[in-house]
């Protein structure tokens, strides 16, 4: 006799164990965790719509018949019920697929040497140059297409009931891989360059559940599939652009016009975003490759538009309202902290660490600005390459890992840490203590 529910509960109880299971291999503790923001709500957003918008390819859109006939949607003896907890198995068999591929892509990329390596322009361009033929793939240059040896062993993976359902979702990520792909390349480089374990487990969790999402609309109400077409070429031109903006998003650390090019200013991303409206109007989107030259021009000039639209609208996002006026020579920045009455603040800083520069919206707050330049000399070293001297400058101030941002008073005590991206509330509760720290020990003035 089969019992769904006591398979509901497992499902269930995976789902749960993903992010405890990532939790408890990465090096954060709980109080690490309630304040984690590496990887905030605006990048589990984008692995959702990912998710769902792979599972409108075209790679995976024949596989829905199949997965139909996993949960039983359309048989009259199936009820509703069992038909969602058939695909809720088989959505946790994906899930856990895609975090355990999250949880070891952060785990090869927690040391420091490996981003440092990712970091480096032998790494970096081969990368980008990866992305932008994904997404020529995407516009339809080429198809990527697994064997059809391989896609029929697949395919008969699994079995009947809960456990079956599970299965074939532990590998229905790996049937749609000509679609996955691509999304995935750019979400699995975003979570090495983080090296947060639970970050890139429940990440690639997430773009599983967007997956998912049509599977448990389907189930819920055995739609008829709508015929494939324009719409399915339009989801993939939206991949495309994704995949060429994620090119840039890892071009940017190395060319420095990608990021001083933005201004804070609202002018700015009115025209940011006039530009992604204009791509779109003249068929960005819905034109095709395959039409005519004219219809080929317009939409390469659309794309062009679009993805440049993008970047400016999120290098805007990121731009810091004010810079603090920095130091780069450590003797330089002691002295001058000295004769001013003043700390050091330290800021060990890599173009490959993505949070270190998501820390200058930080220290663009007016109230984080004023609260560090009234009482300490900014310090910024940059140790992107791999080498024994910034080693050992690491490894002097207890910097083992980045962000690492350090509170000093002249004589180089402590005051005060910051090993992880804050928003402006939390670096206040560490500056303004570590303000008090130096004033108590500054000596009594002469009467």
């Amino acid at each position: 006799m089969r019992r769904p529910a006591v398979w509901s509960v497992l499902v269930m109880l995976v789902i749960v164990a993903i992010p405890a299971i990532a939790l408890a291999a990465g090096d954060e503790d709980l109080s690490d965790f309630a304040e984690y923001k590496e990887i905030g709500l605006g990048s589990y957003l984008g692995a959702f719509s990912a998710g769902f918008l792979t599972s409108l390819t075209p790679c995976v859109y024949p596989m829905i018949p199949i997965t139909l006939a996993i949960f039983g949607a359309r048989g009259g003896d199936v009820t509703r019920r069992r038909a969602l907890l058939l695909a809720t198995s088989y959505v946790a068999g994906m899930g856990v697929t895609y975090a355990v591929l999250g949880v070891s892509v952060a785990l090869l990329s927690g040391a420091t040497s490996f981003g440092a390596q990712l970091g480096h322009p032998a790494v970096v361009i081969p990368l980008v140059l990866l992305f932008a033929a994904l997404a020529a793939s995407m516009f339809g240059a080429f198809e990527l297409n697994l064997p059809s040896g391989l896609q029929t062993r697949l395919n008969q993976i699994g079995g009947k009931g809960f456990g079956g359902a599970f299965a074939m979702g532990l590998v229905g990520g790996l049937i749609a891989a000509p679609c996955t792909g691509p999304f995935l390349a750019g979400l699995l480089a975003y979570v090495s360059t983080t090296g947060s374990v639970f970050g890139g487990g429940s990440l690639l969790f997430v773009y599983a559940i967007g997956m998912g999402v049509l599977f448990w609309v389907l189930a819920a109400f055995a739609l008829s599939l709508p015929k494939s077409g324009a719409w399915m070429e339009a989801v993939k031109s939206i991949g495309g652009v994704a995949l060429l903006w994620a090119g840039l998003y890892f071009l940017r650390p190395l060319v420095r016009e990608l990021r001083m090019f933005a201004a804070p200013d609202w002018w700015f991303l009115g025209l940011s975003l006039a530009a992604v409206g204009l791509g779109i109007a003249i068929g960005g989107i819905k034109l095709s490759f395959h039409g005519t030259w004219p219809q080929k021009l317009r939409k390469a000039l659309g794309v062009a538009l679009i993805v440049l639209g993008a970047f400016a609208t999120w290098d805007w996002w990121v731009t810091p309202k004010q810079r603090l006026p920095w130091l780069h020579d450590e003797k330089v920045a002691f002295e001058r902290a000295a004769a001013e009455g003043k700390g050091v603040m330290l800021d060990f800083g890599a173009t490959w660490c993505i949070p270190c520069s998501e820390l200058e919206l930080t220290f663009g707050d007016d109230d984080v600005y004023d609260a560090i330049t009234q009482s300490f000399v900014p310090l910024k070293l940059d140790v992107t390459e791999d080498t024994p001297a910034n080693d050992e400058l690491r490894a002097r101030y207890g910097a083992a890992t980045l962000p690492s941002v350090i509170f000093l008073d002249t004589k180089g005590r402590v005051l005060g840490r910051v090993k992880k991206l804050l928003e402006p509330d939390p670096m206040l509760r560490v500056v303004r203590p570590a303000a008090r720290q130096l004033a108590e020990r500054a000596p009594a003035k002469a009467p």
